[in-house]
């Protein structure tokens, strides 16, 4: 068996594990990365393109910031639509801040470059990775080229999703989640067409959720909400944009054309309130899943890490161990606000099965209240750009 040491093993490769490393590396504490698919796989996949002010923050902080500030497009808001009647959310006037547009690709593509060109370890391809010790003086074993494989370290940190070995690893973990399943998916559609308007749309329409988003101004990124039971195989191109089309109103501004990639996602409100043990801390979607009616996702796996960071960064430079262990109470506060604000928003944008006409006069009735309610509005606003870290 091959043996070596670090302070930190990021089990993960995804934003929040190449976060991590990168604010651990800018303070010189040393990492490894041990990430089980490749890096093209890793790269390719197609998640959230919403960033709060936040998150944005923590791109420049580290100095990966370049490419988003060229290409990334700045939001001020965003436009709620109801059978067909829409009004704006001003981002901007009511919450002085603004949201980025850029692709998770994007982010995932930028931080591993600055990995490879800082020299932060990345394992593509860890297989049968296994956490040990924890309570102690922890290790991690994993195969990789058919080699056996040992890293010695201080700490971990899981932030290898919601499947990953991280959580699972962690005792009693499974007695601390609390989990939502909602009655329905999400259907994404990406293709290379212009957006059929220079803000998000969301729109509740009496077949259902559908959501008009973008990842550049020429790549648009469209979902409609359907039963999680469907097949992808049963939604031809031309069946996704007709459905498109009828949500959304469209009034000629859909630009139809071949997708890229098209998919169904569950939807789901998770939360593992146990985000340490010992040595180990989860971070990232291995502790929380939010429906992305919110764009929260992301956002939520950046904050984690920010906090990590800071826990990690005043043991090795102060050894002050008071962030460590605040670590759950403090991203646990920011997550249950962010779980809040993607359940409201859910049940706000969506026709849920079997919804009574009452149901149907109260989601009416908030919305008609959010669109003459500036107060209600700010409150939406402040929550969208992101909860202050």
């Amino acid at each position: 068996m091959q043996t070596q040491r670090t302070q930190v093993v990021i089990v993960g490769g995804g934003v929040a594990g190449l976060m991590l490393s990168q604010l651990l590396h800018v303070e010189g504490i040393d990492c490894i990365i041990l990430e089980r698919q490749t890096r093209a796989y890793t790269e390719a996949r197609i998640r959230a393109g919403v960033l709060e002010y936040g998150t944005v923050d923590l791109l420049r902080r580290v100095g990966v910031n370049g490419r988003m500030d060229r290409q990334g497009l700045r939001h001020e808001g965003f436009l709620l639509m109801d059978d067909g009647e829409a009004f704006r959310i001003d981002l901007h006037s009511l919450a002085g801040q603004d949201v980025m547009v850029y692709g998770q690709t994007e982010i995932t593509i930028d931080l591993m470059d600055a990995c490879v060109e800082r020299g932060v370890p990345i394992v593509f391809e860890a297989a049968d990775v296994e956490l040990h010790d924890i309570d102690g003086a922890p290790w991690v074993s994993y195969r990789h080229d058919g080699s056996d494989h040992r890293i010695d370290c201080d700490f971990i940190a899981g932030c290898d999703g919601f499947h990953g070995v991280s959580r699972r690893t962690m005792p009693d973990a499974a007695a601390h989640c609390i989990e939502k399943v909602y009655p329905f998916g999400w259907l994404g559609i990406l293709a290379d067409v212009p957006p059929m308007d220079h803000e998000l749309i969301y729109s509740n329409h009496e077949r259902g959720f559908a959501l008009a988003s973008q990842r550049s101004a020429t790549r648009s990124r469209y979902y409609i909400q359907c039963e999680s039971s469907e097949k992808i195989e049963d939604w031809s191109d031309d069946r996704i944009w007709d459905e498109l089309a009828t949500r959304l109103g469209d009034d000629g501004r859909i630009t139809r054309g071949p997708s890229l990639e098209k998919s169904i996602a569950p939807l789901r409100s998770f939360v593992c309130e146990k985000m340490q043990h010992g040595r180990l801390f989860l971070a990232g979607d291995a502790a929380h899943i939010v429906p992305p009616t919110g764009a929260k996702g992301l956002n939520l796996a950046a904050s984690d890490v920010a906090y990590l960071a800071d826990g990690l960064i005043g043991y090795y430079k102060r050894g002050d161990e008071a962030g460590l262990e605040g670590y759950t109470a403090r991203a646990l506060s920011r997550i249950w606000k962010a779980e809040r604000f993607s359940w409201s928003m859910t049940q706000l944008t969506h026709r849920f099965p079997g919804m009574s006409v009452f149901d149907r006069k109260m989601q009416k009735a908030d919305l008609n209240y959010i669109r003459s309610s500036p107060a209600a509005q700010t409150a939406i606003a402040e929550n969208y750009i992101g909860l202050p870290l």
